[in-house]
């Protein structure tokens, strides 16, 4: 019986966006100012949280963090589009593809998470505004840090193990613009059951979880702000909720799009809802905490 002819890749070729000569500059520079922008967004964001007394507080600490996972998480993808575009051979090492895959998913999953931690601490705030410092304390906010990088790392190592022992087709073109799950497993040859169950468990793990988490905690505000008396208190409570309320839905929404559908069906429509979640989130989240936050205004303005 003739054998397909299997082998492990030494490299694999990422189609990219478009494949027409003509797209490839505007690209660069539309993709260049959107990586720009946001590594100063985010940027701005760290320097004014460590630089302003008024803003040493548990949500601004994990906000910091948040900003800097978010420059992560765009580098990771951005630069090697970058080069992409102004390259006749739009290759990736296998290795630097499992990498590429690796850390997109930490951050991914650690942006997840650090949102949850950053509803815990509004949760606390007005749910238990006189336990909150407690509640709260310098210690509490670190076991949250850690956690919210320790589960990402490991969840990831996990999905990268899984990919580096299938066995992959002569085929080694990727149909997206970067090393992801989905477009890899299309061109395994051998069997992606276990892979794909672990795709499930990274569904489960970075965006159902943490979203019940904090559909939960949102309910719990709702219900305290509710029992408050004075409107002008209850506009005031959900205020500082406003932010997070609009990034959410953004974040998490586009994944479950992405990552719930057919599995293997990567779409061209998928692909832009990877580009929204992958890129266009980490840029528009320094805009949504500072104009819709008034402490941060402050902040800015001493840098």
């Amino acid at each position: 019986m003739e054998m397909l002819n299997v082998t492990r890749l030494s490299e694999f070729i990422l189609l990219g966006l478009s494949s027409l000569p003509e797209d490839q500059k505007p690209l660069f520079v539309l993709f260049l100012t959107i990586y720009l922008l946001t590594l100063m967004g985010n940027l701005l964001i760290i320097l004014a949280i460590h630089s302003d007394p008024q803003l040493q507080n548990p949500m601004y600490f994990l906000l910091s963090f948040l900003s800097f996972a978010d420059i992560c998480y765009t580098t990771v993808v951005v630069p090697k589009m970058l080069t992409n575009f102004l390259s006749d051979t739009e290759t990736i090492s296998y290795a630097e593809c499992l990498m590429q895959m690796y850390f997109f998913l930490t951050f991914e999953n650690m942006d997840s998470y650090l949102l949850v931690a950053m509803d815990i601490d509004r949760c606390e705030a007005i749910c238990n505004p006189f336990h909150y410092v407690t509640a709260m304390n310098h210690r509490h906010c670190m076991l949250l840090l850690v956690f919210s990088v320790a589960v990402p790392c490991f969840h990831s190592l996990l999905h990268v193990l899984l990919m580096h022992w299938l066995t992959f087709c002569e085929s080694n073109v990727i149909h997206h613009f970067f090393c992801d799950v989905n477009p890899l497993l299309k061109l395994a040859y051998s069997s992606t059951s276990v892979d794909e169950l672990g795709l499930m468990t990274k569904g489960l793990a970075s965006v159902v979880t943490p979203l019940i988490c904090i559909v939960i905690s949102y309910l719990q505000i709702l219900i305290t702000v509710l029992r408050i008396p004075s409107a002008a208190e209850k506009c005031k409570a959900l205020s500082t909720c406003s932010s997070h309320l609009t990034v959410v839905p953004l974040f998490c929404g586009i994944i479950i799009y992405v990552y719930f559908q057919e599995l293997l069906s990567y779409t061209v429509k998928k692909r832009i809802a990877t580009i929204i979640y992958a890129v266009l989130t980490s840029l528009l989240n320094p805009f949504i905490y500072t104009l819709r936050n008034k402490d941060m205004k402050p902040g800015l303005g001493k840098l």
